[in-house]
């Protein structure tokens, strides 16, 4: 027997022992859950409403109107029943209900006021008039409604929900999670219940109880598309993309229009490597909600990926849309506005992070002296973080520093990389399938001082969990090239080219400049001597070669405009380029064709082990670098490796970043300030081979005594900071800026 029929008889059996009371109560609650059940709607209206024909058939027409949606009507025909009938439940009730409908709050809350004045224990009533405060706002007032139906009605689901749902919004989490929980112990099917919590549960990182919560909702309502669409949501978190996929799919055949399964469809080809399909799949959102500025975004960031141009125009459409849709690291190559980035962080840090905790982590002194450092990353493997990072957490003083990595990324079979690092720092532990809450709950009782975000908004962060506060003192350091825009992230570590001054008005960090250049590196890593030569790599043996070995989502128009010209003036020069995906290859061979240049002068280099990736660097003359995205990781690589980097330096952080490192290596004269002086230089410098050999010579000679690759020096600057940020604290200083020399 369905839930619906034991209530209905529930309802029945009372109404014949004479409490009227407790019959009301059941048929208002499956009218709640129903509201165009008939049988509730005509058994309450036989215990309820005003007696004689002609009331009667009044009252039929109130919820006549009511239920064929013509609220006017509905509400005008309520007032005058509710002036004749002032002391009837169900006119009020209904009245009530046509005036929330139209919107009118003030005049909804007073009808179910006195609704619930004919009748204390019409529960639905009070229901409604939660609902009313809430639209004025008055929180408060609501929650106090939900808790006094609570009291009265002990087995009423509906007001638990509700008041879960008005918790949830206000920030009160757990709170909302128990109430979730109460309301479906009461009523096992109840469905909506059941895809909140399982929402609320996602939100909060506890992907397998909302895994769990969005099977029990699919399994009583089998055509539940928006619990189908977040399952494959969280498995897509856990990397099980085939099983996600299949999820979006189903969402898409039980409701074609589903633009928000497209989405995540589009976000898990991306992950199978099927680029075109994914972009195809955000651009379908995008027909049926051309406001999507998250899902133009995405398509604009993979055809970026694929060098694809023809709508790169659009992202000026995303400017004008909810900045707070749109994802701070993919609008990065599209706009080289620092200020503009900082909205954005801005904008997304308000939807993502959670409020802020009602304590704050006070470790006591360690008992040895040492500031406990805690670095969070979903990188520490073989990984472009970690070939920068290894020499730092090689060198850290472990007589002044305790160091704990706690790493949040998919679970992995041990590299060289990872096996080595764990046996240079105090403590390295998985944490990738704790929640938040058990996240900042460990951080905590390993009593940190300082907890290091090196991922920020980038692919596969878990930064919303600093919200919670890991320690006193919070940093973002290494992994995002800009701002989070969030109260919780104390400081930044730059430095005077990367972020000079001025530049903190596009942060909400207090900034802290390393002399030299912000950028880890190890002096230690690996080159492996090519020794093919250029013709195993497809290169011309006496021909010039430009190299550009950045990601290509970073390569625009305006560089590509610059390196075809160069082309063209150089005789029998290459450009080599990394290899990324098919479709990549073809749309450049295709603009090289448009500009002049044969495409044969491309050379695509396949991925290698990194110690051979910077063997083979050598074999090229100069590092072109782009624009709005400098390299990073990337260009230290080709300076380690003896190839000089030329660079335009921009205006956001990572438009500055290539500067920094070239500066640091000791070529300033690399770090150009115009789009026109770099295709000067670059020309010049192709044109005279003595002027590149000075640089080579001079990059070669400095190698390991410049700041860049002095990784010892720089870890002692690092600490200094670490030591300054953490002395403030103590001393009870709020955080501030400050210069490391």
């Amino acid at each position: 027997m369905s839930g619906l029929e034991t209530l209905l008889i529930k309802a029945k059996g009372a109404a014949k022992r004479g409490d009227a009371d407790a019959a009301r109560a059941i048929y208002h609650d499956v009218l709640q859950r129903h509201p165009n059940n008939t049988r509730a709607r005509a058994a309450l209206r036989a215990l309820d409403e005003p007696a004689g024909t002609p009331a009667q058939h009044r009252f039929d027409a109130l919820v006549s109107a009511y239920r064929d949606g013509r609220m006017q009507e509905a509400a005008q025909e309520g007032a005058r029943l509710a002036r004749d009938f002032p002391h009837s439940h169900g006119v009020q009730n209904l009245y009530g209900a046509a005036l929330l409908a139209i919107g009118d709050n003030p005049g909804a809350r007073d009808a179910f006021r006195a609704a619930i004045a004919a009748d204390p224990n019409a529960y639905a009533s009070y229901n409604n008039l939660a609902i009313a405060l809430r639209r004025e706002g008055d929180e408060d007032a609501a929650e106090a409604t939900y808790r006094e139906v609570i009291a009265r009605a002990p087995v009423y689901a509906d007001a638990r929900y509700n008041l879960a749902n008005l918790l949830e919004q206000a920030g009160r989490d757990e709170e909302a999670a128990h109430y979730f929980a109460q309301a479906l112990a009461i009523d096992p099917d109840y469905v909506d219940a059941y895809y909140n919590l399982g929402n609320l549960n996602a939100k909060l990182g506890r992907r397998e109880d909302a895994i769990a919560c969005y099977e029990w909702a699919i399994h009583l309502r089998p055509d539940h598309g928006d619990a189908i669409n977040n399952l494959g949501g969280e498995l897509l978190a856990l990397d099980r993309i085939d099983a996600a996929l299949d999820f979006f799919e189903r969402a898409l055949v039980i409701a074609p229009g589903n633009t928000k399964a497209m989405v995540n469809r589009g976000k898990a080809l991306i992950l199978k490597g099927r680029l075109p399909d994914a972009v195809a799949s955000f651009r379908a959102a995008l027909l049926r909600e051309p406001n999507d500025a998250s899902a133009r975004l995405q398509a604009l960031f993979e055809e970026a990926h694929m060098c694809d141009w023809h709508a790169r125009g659009e992202y000026a459409l995303t400017r004008l849309s909810d900045v707070s849709a749109v994802q701070p690291f993919a609008s990065l190559p599209f706009c080289d506005d620092a200020l503009h980035q900082f909205e954005r962080s801005r904008a997304c840090a308000r939807r993502m992070f959670p409020p802020a905790p009602a304590t704050l982590p006070t470790p006591a002194p360690a008992p040895d002296g040492r500031i406990r450092l805690g670095y969070f990353s979903a990188d520490f493997h073989n990984h472009a973080t970690l070939y920068l990072m290894s020499g730092l957490f090689r060198e850290h003083d472990r007589e002044r520093f305790e160091v704990r990595l706690y790493s949040y990324g998919p679970q992995r079979e041990e590299d060289a990389w990872r096996a080595r690092l764990k046996g240079e720092v105090d403590a390295f532990v998985e944490i990738g399938a704790m929640t938040d809450e058990d996240i900042a709950a460990r951080a905590r009782a390993d009593n940190l001082d300082i907890a290091i975000d090196l991922k920020g908004y980038t692919r596969g962060t878990r930064t919303r969990v600093f919200g919670h506060r890991l320690a006193p003192v919070q940093v973002s350091y290494m992994g995002y090239p800009g701002t989070l825009g969030h109260a919780c992230m104390d400081y930044f570590i730059a430095d005077a080219i990367a972020l000079p001054q001025g530049g903190e008005r596009a942060f909400s960090e207090k900034i802290v400049r390393l002399a030299g250049c912000y950028q880890a590196n190890d002096n230690t890593r690996t080159i492996v001597p090519d020794s093919g030569g250029r013709a195993a790599h497809g290169l011309p043996e006496t021909g010039f070669v430009f190299a550009s070995f950045n990601h290509t989502y970073k390569i625009s128009p305006a560089e590509w405009d610059i390196w075809m010209r160069l082309l063209g003036a150089v005789e029998g020069s290459v450009l080599w380029l990394l290899r990324s995906n098919p479709w990549a290859e073809v749309n450049l061979t295709r603009e090289a064709r448009a500009r002049g240049i044969d495409p044969a002068r491309l050379v695509f280099a396949p991925a290698i082990a990194h110690g051979e990736h910077l063997g083979r660097l050598a074999l090229a003359d100069l590092f072109l670098d782009t624009f709005a995205v400098n390299a990073h990781t990337t260009a230290s690589d080709a300076l380690w490796a003896g190839l000089p980097v030329l660079t335009r330096c921009g205006d956001q952080f990572a438009a500055r970043v290539a500067a920094s490192l070239v500066t640091a290596a000791g070529l300033p004269e690399l770090a150009t300030t115009s789009a026109a002086d770099y295709e000067a230089v670059a020309l010049a410098l192709a044109r005279h081979p003595e002027r590149l050999a000075e640089l080579r010579a001079r990059l070669a000679a400095n190698r390991l005594t410049c700041p860049l690759f002095d990784t010892q020096a720089y870890t002692r600057r690092v600490e200094s900071a670490f030591a300054t940020m953490h002395a403030r604290h103590v001393e009870g200083r709020a955080p501030e800026a400050f210069d490391v020399d």
